[in-house]
């Protein structure tokens, strides 16, 4: 196979045809693998009946996700932006060759940390985040990024509103419960934790307050939080119809 048709089996933008070419549908396949292996690995159980297993497979889905991105690096001449030394190092710190570097550096990285079970821990965790790579196949990722941007200010404006409502609800608590629970309620940021866990109706329950004002302003923070969470919740599912019909229309 010749370079410019490594290149169009390889990028999801060159690919005309509907859906995805059979390489990227065997590379997709092989990252939910690879990221299940990884999700498995965690369980010490597994790991003790089967301690060589883990460390094959990821050394096989390793050596196909390295050759895969030194194909990638080698077609990406094909496309215009990325020719010459100086369009493949552009093609190198772009995002999602960032991401595919990031899949396969753990690997090579646990063998100087092998001592830490910290960083092993972490490094796991870098494993099961390749399913961040399936985004390039995928114009959702693209949708979804239209939309964060074609709404910005009114995110923004609805982040705002959240943030001062939690200042409002934290100086609120704070005024009627400090003298009732000085560890929970004696200062606006110790209040903050209580408002962020009502607000977001998470609610759990370790904190609540018990002065009668305090009920009361603890009432109209968990009614207000509905509506407040709701608020970029419409936004966004309005916007990312709107990027998806138009993808659609394109």
């Amino acid at each position: 196979m010749n370079k410019a048709k490594l290149y169009h089996q390889l990028a999801p933008e060159a690919w005309h045809e509907k859906g995805l070419s059979r390489l990227n549908q065997l590379i997709c396949l092989l990252i939910l693998l690879a990221s299940l292996t990884a999700i498995l690995e965690t369980e010490p159980t597994l790991r003790a009946m089967a301690p060589g297993l883990f460390t094959a497979l990821e050394a096989v889905f390793i050596g196909v996700f390295t050759i895969e991105y030194l194909l990638r690096l080698y077609t990406i001449g094909e496309d215009p932006r990325y020719r010459g030394v100086t369009g493949r190092i552009r093609y190198i710190f772009s995002f999602w060759a960032l991401v595919d570097l990031i899949a396969i550096l753990p690997f090579f990285l646990g063998f100087m940390t092998h001592n830490n079970a910290f960083l092993l821990r972490l490094l796991r965790l870098a494993r099961i985040l390749r399913l961040a790579r399936l985004g390039r196949f995928s114009q959702a990722w693209s949708a979804l990024a239209d939309a964060l941007k074609s709404r910005t200010h009114e995110l923004l404006l609805s982040a705002g509103v959240a943030g001062l409502l939690l200042l409002f609800s934290s100086c609120c608590l704070y005024v009627v419960e400090a003298a009732a629970q000085p560890e929970a309620f004696g200062s606006v940021p110790r209040a903050l934790w209580w408002s962020i866990a009502t607000l977001t109706t998470v609610g759990y329950g370790d904190v609540t307050p018990i002065t009668a004002l305090g009920k009361f302003f603890a009432g109209l923070t968990a009614v207000a939080g509905i509506g407040i969470i709701a608020m970029p919740t419409g936004i966004l599912a309005a916007a990312f119809s709107d990027a998806l019909q138009n993808k659609h229309h394109s």
